[in-house]
């Protein structure tokens, strides 16, 4: 299959896939506001960081690319720039998988604590229910 015929399929794919949903309304709608992310997605995220680092790795530039451009097969400032450029890619390169590894660690971390202060959260109002609440009788409503 050719590259513009792969493409344009892939168009019509994400032509007819669904809108996504439209962004939650946080203007305020309660005292504390609504709940935009939840720990299952911020750990999803995490997780899908850490196969783009994966997917990054594995696809490593090859190294023996360069060596093809070597002196005596190029000339050697040929030879050179092709060395130099190799390195500058090879830095780069690293610098993406960790900066994707670092995002995805912090995520995580980020993943731990909305959950520890939603658990917080839920425990502060079910601690008030027991301490303030009041049974009514069904039959007294």
């Amino acid at each position: 299959m050719s590259f513009d015929a792969e493409w344009a399929q892939h168009k019509a794919l994400a032509r007819s896939a669904p809108a996504p949903a439209p962004a939650p309304d946080t203007s305020g709608g309660g005292p504390a506001g609504t709940l935009v992310a939840g720990s299952s997605s911020i750990n999803g995220n995490a997780n899908l960081l850490i196969e783009i680092a994966a997917l990054l790795h594995e696809g490593r530039p090859d190294g023996d690319a360069s060596t093809m451009a070597r002196a005596p097969r190029a000339h050697t400032e040929v030879a050179e720039q092709v060395l130099r450029f190799a390195a500058f890619a090879d830095d780069q390169f690293k610098d993406t998988v960790a900066l994707f590894a670092g995002l995805a660690t912090r995520l995580k971390t980020t993943g731990t604590a909305f959950a520890r202060v939603d658990d917080d959260t839920a425990r502060s109002f079910l601690a008030g229910l027991l301490s303030s609440g009041q049974y009514v009788p069904p039959e007294c409503k």
